[in-house]
């Protein structure tokens, strides 16, 4: 009988140095700035075209703080405050490569629902990746 076991050691040396928790917390400061000057310019911009919609205004603003993390982590391999602080998420089981869009959304979605939670589990494990980090099998790496 055949089982189907998930490895998520696949291709990840096992000497690689992993970003620790305050590195992690860093770009998560470094981020909530990106995102409160996105929301402030994107308030302005609102203003300046005098758009009246309350709707309009809702959707601008939820999609930049529910859509920058996931988009700049499928696409660029980080966010704002990774790069600033020099590390990258990749997939577990290819470093090489960022996990996708979708994969990215869920990452953001766990990650925000647990908050302070997921960085417990960080220090919990030798490759030191977050319950997010585990749950859509992508790890925090230096560049």
């Amino acid at each position: 009988m055949n089982t189907l076991t998930i490895d998520n050691t696949a291709n990840y040396p096992s000497e690689m140095i992993t970003p620790k928790i305050i590195e992690r917390v860093k770009a998560a400061v470094y981020d909530s700035i990106a995102v409160l000057g996105m929301l402030v310019l994107a308030y302005y911009v609102i203003s300046f075209f005098r758009i009246e919609s309350i709707l309009v205004k809702q959707m601008v603003m939820v999609g930049i703080f529910v859509l920058y993390d996931p988009i700049a982590t499928s696409f660029l391999g980080g966010t704002i405050g990774h790069y600033i602080m020099g590390i990258r998420v990749k997939r577990a089981t290819n470093t090489e490569k960022n996990i996708s869009l979708p994969l990215a959304l869920v990452r953001f979605l766990i990650k925000a629902l647990l908050g302070v939670i997921s960085l417990f589990t960080i220090s919990g494990n030798q490759k030191s990746m977050a319950i997010h980090d585990m749950a859509v099998n992508s790890i925090v790496v230096y560049r």
